[in-house]
């Protein structure tokens, strides 16, 4: 393992507290992997969630993806297409990577007018050993309106559609 993929392995990533964490047959490599979490960057799709003032009512909102990748052990950058091939500089074929997937949420009001609300974060951590991916998310911070298993249907998806 290469000294630069040693540092894309978050320090503080949660070891005994995983919500969700699953395995997948595989058949590219990480730098693939990277270039797919890159185009997941602002990914807009909406979806039905509980209304902000949980008073049990639901509301159709927009979800706004924004990806990171760590660097040096402790720091998230941004990982987008203008980013990731200066990313992808020292990532070998196998092996583990950490991203922080932050959603932003929103929903229209009665006026038409866009009203943000609490968002989520999650760490991803995405380890490669030959053929077998494992997936493990963990809700980081906020309400957790999106499920980590939705976080990584998500990503699962994007990989088997190929979107580069």
């Amino acid at each position: 393992m290469s000294m630069d993929m040693r540092k894309r392995i978050y320090y503080h990533f949660p070891q005994g507290d995983v919500h969700f964490e699953q395995k997948y047959r595989y058949y590219e490599d990480l730098p693939y992997l990277v270039r797919t979490m890159a185009e997941l960057d602002e990914r807009r799709e909406m979806f039905t969630t509980e209304s902000p003032d949980r008073k049990g009512q639901t509301i159709k909102s927009k979800r706004e993806i924004a990806v990171y990748i760590v660097e040096n052990n402790i720091d998230f950058a941004h990982l987008s297409p203008d980013s990731v091939d200066a990313v992808l500089v020292g990532i070998e074929s196998d092996g583990t990577l950490d991203f922080k997937i932050s959603l932003k949420y929103s929903r229209l009001d009665e006026k038409y007018k866009m009203i943000a609300f609490a968002g989520d974060e999650y760490l991803v951590r995405m380890h490669l050993d030959g053929d077998l991916l494992t997936l493990t998310v963990h809700l980081d911070s906020g309400p957790g309106r999106t499920e980590c298993r939705g976080v990584a249907g998500t990503i699962v998806d994007a990989l088997r559609q190929g979107t580069v």
